[in-house]
């Protein structure tokens, strides 16, 4: 039932002048869509080429935003998973909570099922809250919406519109939040930020006008970041990045874009070298370190480019050592980061071909050692820090394109037609425990997410949540 009162609020992008929008039309293969706007055919999934999605010229700087309450209620649950990757952006969850280690034929239990807008936006979890960033086709806007994580009952939602044609799907970004705010990217690259709570507004940046920002292929992929109160955006125009004070929207820093590099469907990565906090980040033309302190570029590496789409964000493997892999041929590339006098510089160490391993969508996990992910030939593979396969799920196992995570020593797996597969999380070799039809399909490509012993998948027009413990 919902709250007959509604609360409106009006959303003033500032407005900054901006040259006339390029547009670019791109043909090329896709696994993670977005959708063009206006004037472009409609891409079917079996299609082999796409186009850039278009700006619409008429969009309006100004948008009016409304807020509705419904009566979900948050669960008093304590876990959390509150970004793209978990509390620590390495896909795993750290909670003391047990895990049941097999399940049945039907698998776990099913403890909601909620119908959301086509795409592969995953979910973040906080205070018994469910966030997903969502696209509302009748409507034509983008849609911020709150669950219950106990039943999945909607608690408010976020609406603002935004003209966005089907085109292999249309939201695939993953909210960042906090106790105070969250922070959401928009398939047109509109940057929100709301009370986490209530969801009353803060304030919004419209990156394509007031920026100048290229909208990727198939719409953004970019999950933002909060790092200390601060929203962190990889913009890919007038600036390669910039923080913003969740509190006030004011721009804290923005990084030089010296090379003209674009926004890709990679996330920014926070790490640490030598004392020195920075972002780490896959732009167009490279990968690059920011400083977190004022948006200095601190080093960068053109080695590491892919033409097509730049998909899964640097994996930390240890100090100075990044992990960096995607599909299209690109393969994987081992950096090494080292420290001259006051430079860094970041250097390869080894590349592998993308029969050895690359990875086309998700980002692989670094666990006790080893890496974890999904290679081109859709085999689970374990990977040592030389670059050596240790194993391989066979070709008996295999998992399309589709998310993983790990829990408890066990990763959580999804293939394209919403199979759910547990494995164990070790370099002895490829041990499988359990497996189950959880969802129907197509593309069970969405982030996963867990808290609490609830793990929330999604496929292409549904999201699930799973009682993963065994109570």
């Amino acid at each position: 039932m919902v709250d007959q009162e509604h609360t409106k609020v009006f959303v003033i992008a500032r407005m900054i002048p901006v040259g006339l929008a390029i547009v670019g039309v791109v043909s090329l293969c896709v696994l993670f869509g977005g959708d063009p706007a206006a004037g472009l055919t409609e891409r079917l999934p079996a299609a082999d080429t796409a186009a850039q999605p278009l700006v619409d010229a008429n969009e309006a700087v100004e948008l009016r935003g409304e807020l509705v309450r419904f009566d979900g209620m948050p669960a008093d649950l304590p876990g959390a998973w509150p970004r793209f990757r978990g509390a620590n952006f390495d896909a795993i969850s750290s909670e003391d909570v047990t895990l049941a280690r097999t399940w049945s034929e039907d698998g776990p239990k099913v403890l909601w099922s909620i119908d959301v807008g086509e795409g592969y936006a995953g979910a973040a979890i906080l205070a018994g809250r469910v966030y997903v960033m969502d696209y509302d086709r009748q409507n034509q806007a983008d849609a911020i919406r709150c669950l219950s994580l106990e039943d999945g009952k909607e608690i408010w939602r976020y609406s603002y519109p935004v003209k966005v044609k089907r085109f292999h799907g249309m939201s695939r970004t993953v909210p960042a939040v906090t106790e105070k705010y969250i922070v959401t990217l928009g398939p047109k690259c509109h940057v929100t930020c709301l009370d986490s709570v209530t969801g009353q507004f803060r304030w919004m940046l419209n990156l394509v006008k007031e920026f100048n920002s290229t909208v990727p292929d198939w719409y953004a992929g970019q999950c933002p970041l909060i790092d200390d109160d601060k929203a962190i955006i990889a913009v890919g125009g007038d600036a390669l990045m910039m923080a913003v004070d969740c509190e006030t929207g004011e721009i804290i820093w923005q990084s030089p874009n010296p090379h003209g590099w674009a926004m890709t469907h990679s996330s920014v990565i926070p790490t640490k070298f030598m004392g020195t906090r920075m972002y780490v980040y896959c732009a167009s033309g490279g990968v690059v370190g920011i400083s977190a302190e004022d948006g200095g570029i601190l080093w960068e590496n053109t080695e590491w480019k892919i033409r097509i789409a730049n998909v899964p964000s640097p994996v930390v493997v240890g100090e100075g050592l990044i992990f960096l892999s995607g599909g299209y041929n690109a393969g994987s590339m081992m950096l090494r980061l080292t420290q001259e006098n006051e430079n860094i510089r970041a250097e390869p160490v080894f590349h592998l071909e993308p029969e050895v391993f690359g990875s086309e969508q998700h980002t692989p996990i670094f666990y006790d050692g080893y890496i974890y992910g999904i290679r081109p030939d859709k085999q689970l593979t374990c990977l040592d820090l030389n670059g050596q396969v240790v194993w391989t799920s066979t070709s008996a196992h295999k998992f399309g394109l589709g998310p993983y995570i790990i829990a408890n020593g066990l990763i959580y797996v999804m293939n394209n037609s919403g199979v759910l597969t547990l494995a164990e999380a070790n370099p002895a070799g490829y041990v499988q425990r359990a497996s189950a039809k959880v969802l129907d399909g197509p593309d069970s490509w969405g982030p996963m997410a867990i808290a609490s012993g609830c793990l929330v998948l999604r496929d292409l027009k549904r999201m699930i949540c799973l009682d993963v413990t065994g109570r």
